[in-house]
């Protein structure tokens, strides 16, 4: 069975990658998001194959610096226990280290644009876009901004 690592930070696009909940059923999956009050009951109903990272806000650019610093080493860390083929995600910072170690150590990348932008590109997305094997965007508009995406429509059913 394919090892896939569903990753997202919190809110919004935690909510989008919930929506692929049907997909972890299909594989050998595990989800890596940040840990808030929104998220903290999904431990319970994905047991150990659900795991945490740092919740981190640009906002206080201080404490940010130090906590991002962390998630880069508790990535490394998941990568290696989890060893995924497959990395799928929606999207945001905390997302951008899983993609960039598993690009570096041959495993596929799938990014998912996020429903909230429909005209203009997310700086996870800019940082991604270059090195997704697929690169999804749920709205025709951005696929001027994304010339090799390829449009999925939205992810809501």
């Amino acid at each position: 069975m394919k090892k896939v690592l569903f990753i997202s930070s919190t809110g919004g696009h935690f909510s989008e990658l919930l929506q692929l909940k049907p997909l972890f059923e299909k594989y050998d999956s595990y989800i890596i998001t940040e840990k808030d009050e929104t998220s903290k009951n999904y431990k319970a109903e994905f047991g150990d194959k659900f795991y945490y990272l740092p919740y981190g806000t640009r906002s206080k650019i201080f404490s940010y610096i130090f906590k991002y610093f962390y998630l880069c080493l508790k990535t490394i860390y998941l990568f290696f226990k989890i060893r995924p083929k497959y990395i799928v995600t929606t999207g945001t910072h905390t997302a951008v280290p899983m993609c960039y170690l598993g690009k570096l150590f041959g495993r596929k990348i799938i990014f998912i644009e996020t429903f909230a932008n429909s005209k203009s590109k997310t700086l996870s997305g800019r940082m991604i876009y270059p090195i997704a094997n697929l690169f999804i965007v749920q709205w025709k508009e951005m696929l001027k901004l994304y010339p090799k995406a390829v449009y999925g429509g939205s992810i809501y059913k």
